[in-house]
């Protein structure tokens, strides 16, 4: 390693040379700009390195004959979109094996969620990259170009190495206990079928999809606050305000989700004239969501108001502001005349039905009427429980609902559910397409012809579940309208579910590149 660091800590180096090339990346800007001054080559190498494996060392080598010095930047945790579980290694473990290889000189964690910053600061001489990246078009992310671009403009060069190649996801996938036992058997029955190539052609034949999102605005509000006791003077609960976050949540947050993989998206819905957050609306949607809203004369947005303890993100209790009475007579006629212009051009129609009073019998009638493909969710909520229920449509071509809803709507209080997905729901709404949601325990599909799958769920670490059944239900949709196998629509609903229950209310959508990271990352 030349020496021509000033910065270097030499009594962590004596003490343990390894981690005294662990450097954070304004560091390695300063430490580069020096060794390019000396005359020094600088090669840099970029990535998650979960497991180092036999693949790893033979790209790093390579890139090492490129240069005189090879620097490492490593991927926070934050950002290794392999979802759930992943990575294996925390940062530090993985940039402290990096730095005991011998021809590594320099290794940082890159806190961004792309190389260009890390390319930026450090101004590599050469940038290496795997074979895999060698095809920009075969690159789900994009973010090669970005990459090739962020290098030459500090003067460098991008090279690709032809090395033997090995996958960190296959070898932990195979040798780690990384899934319960179900679920690992599971996926290997899948990987064994070789079904990863079928799933990416279902998500990717969703992007040329329109679809049509029906059902109320609900505005999420958490409000964190510290629990301080109960009152002594009052039979109450004290807390102390800590912080706020407000969310378009309800049909927006669900046609966010589908827009990273339709093409077009639009939303009918209706706001209040009262406390309406239509700027907070308009403003968290995605640019190919379209919003088209009619105004309840005297009545406010949705909101629900959840008191969150902020250190472990537990709910303690919930406040709706609304108003549920039905539409009146100009409202219904209004959202009838909506869905009647729109219904038949959209490749699928989504009802998110909240229960909260818009969707009344003579919408159903409608939506029924007019949808090419009608997918449905009639939620059971605090506000509406046993009057919501996804009986109130005779028809529709895909249901998607939770247990309990289900259990409610079939009065099964104990039945097996696959016979309640399979058999019952299907006979009462003459639908051909059923999933329902089963929490920790993943989920049951059905299709007409293709009977009754359970896929178990993926991950057992839950953020949030606010939003989590929507996000299944906003992907899933339009997978099971564009002809999707029911197992196949499950499987990719409980990726979307994974990944929605580890993100803190709408502060995020469901994006497509990393739930196929994510499902890659799964089958490999």
């Amino acid at each position: 390693m030349p020496n021509v660091d000033p910065i270097a800590d030499s009594a962590a180096a004596e003490k343990s040379p390894a981690r005294a090339k662990i450097r954070s990346v304004e560091e390695l800007g300063l430490i580069v700009a020096r060794l390019r001054a000396a005359g020094e080559t600088v090669v840099l190498c970029h990535g998650v390195f979960d497991l180092l494996h036999l693949g790893h060392v033979k790209h790093l080598e390579a890139a090492r004959r490129e240069g005189t010095v090879l620097v490492v930047t490593v991927t926070a945790d934050p950002f290794v979109n392999k979802g759930p579980g992943r990575p294996v290694f925390s940062e530090a473990i993985r940039a402290e094996m990096l730095a005991n290889l011998e021809y590594v000189d320099w290794v940082a964690v890159n806190r961004s969620a792309t190389a260009v910053e890390a390319l930026l600061t450090v101004r590599p001489d050469v940038y290496v990259k795997g074979s895999d990246y060698a095809d920009a078009g075969a690159d789900v992310t994009g973010k090669i170009l970005d990459e090739r671009n962020a290098v030459e403009e500090g003067g460098g060069r991008l090279v690709f190495t032809d090395e033997i190649t090995f996958s960190s996801s296959t070898l932990i996938n195979r040798y780690f206990d990384v899934y319960d036992p179900p679920l690992n058997a599971y996926l290997t029955k899948l990987r064994d079928r070789d079904v990863l190539g079928d799933i990416m052609k279902l998500i990717d034949g969703l992007k040329d999809l329109k679809v049509l999102f029906v059902g109320e605005t609900i505005i999420d509000e958490y409000q964190y606050v510290v629990p301080l006791g109960k009152s002594p003077k009052e039979n109450m609960i004290a807390t102390l305000y800590q912080d706020r976050e407000v969310f378009a949540g309800g049909v927006i947050a669900a046609a966010n989700h589908a827009a990273s993989f339709c093409k077009e998206v639009e939303v009918v819905t209706c706001l209040g004239t009262v406390d309406s957050h239509e700027d907070l609306v308009r403003a968290s949607l995605k640019p190919n969501v379209r919003l088209t809203e009619f105004r309840r004369q005297g009545k406010p947005t949705v909101c629900k108001t959840r008191f969150i303890e902020s250190g472990y993100l537990r709910k303690l209790f919930e406040v709706y502001h609304m108003d549920d009475t039905p539409l009146d007579g100009w409202e219904a006629r209004t959202l009838q005349r909506l869905i009647e212009g729109s219904g038949r051009s959209y490749d699928v129609v989504v009802v998110t039905d909240f229960g909260h009073g818009l969707i009344g019998p003579d919408i159903v009638d409608t939506l029924v009427k007019n949808a090419g493909f009608l997918a449905v969710n009639a939620q059971s909520n605090s506000g509406n429980l046993g009057f919501n229920l996804i009986t109130k449509y005779p028809h529709a071509d895909y249901v998607c609902i939770d247990t309990p809803e289900a259990r409610l709507a079939t009065s099964d209080r104990h039945g097996d559910v696959g016979e309640i997905a399979g058999t019952k729901l299907p006979g009462m709404l003459t639908c051909d397409h059923v999933i329902v949601t089963h929490g920790r325990n993943g989920c049951v599909t059905y299709g007409r012809g293709e009977g009754v799958s359970l896929i178990p769920a993926f991950t057992k670490t839950v953020v949030d579940t606010v939003g989590a059944g929507d996000a299944f239900f906003a992907i899933t949709a339009p997978l099971v309208a564009s002809g999707a196998p029911m197992e196949y629509a499950g499987f990719i609903g409980n990726a979307v579910g994974a990944v929605k229950v580890g993100i803190v209310g709408h502060r995020q959508s469901v994006e497509k590149v990393p739930l196929i990271k994510y499902i890659t990352t799964l089958l490999k």
